[in-house]
């Protein structure tokens, strides 16, 4: 099997080392750290099991590939998920 690369512009690898320093999210540092080693030639594989400072599964490491290259830095920040799928505003309504 193939493995897997990330190629980085300049200022891509400026992005997530900037990311990956002074983030105040704990899980985007994670995400930008696993990114760049990737970019230096490590395997997601190996990232995911031994690199990184918590154990993931490769696939979820993987996502975090997917999403970079599909949406850059944006597609890593989680979005706010509403509860149960209602907007407050839409739940006072129906009272």
């Amino acid at each position: 099997m193939r493995r897997r690369a990330l190629f980085l512009t300049a200022e891509r690898r400026a992005d997530l080392e900037r990311t990956r320093d002074r983030d105040h999210r704990a899980y985007l540092r994670e995400c930008a750290a696993a990114l760049l080693k990737i970019a230096d030639g490590q395997s997601a594989h190996h990232v995911a099991r031994h690199s990184l400072n918590k154990c993931h599964k490769p696939a979820t490491v993987y996502g975090w590939m997917n999403k970079y290259q599909q949406q850059g830095l944006a597609g890593l920040i989680h979005q706010a998920r509403g509860h149960r799928g209602f907007s407050p505003s839409a739940r006072r309504r129906d009272h």
